[in-house]
């Protein structure tokens, strides 16, 4: 049987996030963006620059789901300034869950995710929520199955020549 493990990750560890963001990002989204329009999102949402940024900022965090030591995914947390929308009040953002489709149908998304809701209840927030692409129907009918409900829209945007739609789905925590 499989070790999975969840692991925060270190701000020397900025290499192996970015690699794993650009190969699970590609993976998911190459056919409705051109390689130009992805290069500029790695350049900018994914430079080292910005990834140590994020992995400094005291109200976010990153986690690595591995199996068997094997870097499989990772996800991005946010809450307070970090939050890329202030809409709700007392607010936990699961802003990236990313898994390599080498390691998709084995439930390790749904263990980030689970993750990330049991750390915004055990931290005490009132709401979660996240964005999702609109085109995005298999996760959007995931989050539904927790709860989740469409709340606004927001501008994604990839390349200075293509913006993305996402919902926002939030949830009300106990």
């Amino acid at each position: 049987m499989a070790v999975i493990t969840v692991e925060k990750i270190a701000t020397n560890q900025v290499k192996d996030l970015r690699q794993l963001a650009m190969d699970s990002f590609t993976e998911t989204f190459a056919h409705d963006n051109t390689p130009d329009q992805l290069e500029h999102y790695y350049q900018t949402a994914y430079s080292e620059e910005t990834l140590v940024a994020e992995l400094g900022h005291p109200e976010s965090e990153h986690y690595f789901v591995k199996v068997d030591g094997q870097l499989a995914g990772f996800l991005k947390i946010n809450w307070g300034a970090a939050q890329t929308e202030q809409e709700l009040e007392n607010s936990f953002e699961i802003q990236r869950i990313y898994i390599l489709q080498a390691f998709q149908g084995h439930g390790l998304g749904k263990k980030l995710f689970e993750y990330a809701l049991q750390l915004a209840q055990e931290r005490g927030f009132t709401w979660a929520w996240l964005g999702v692409w609109e085109k995005n129907f298999k996760a959007q009918a995931f989050y539904a199955k927790y709860g989740f409900e469409k709340f606004a829209e927001h501008a994604f945007p990839v390349s200075e020549d293509k913006i993305d739609l996402d919902w926002l789905l939030k949830k009300k925590l106990n």
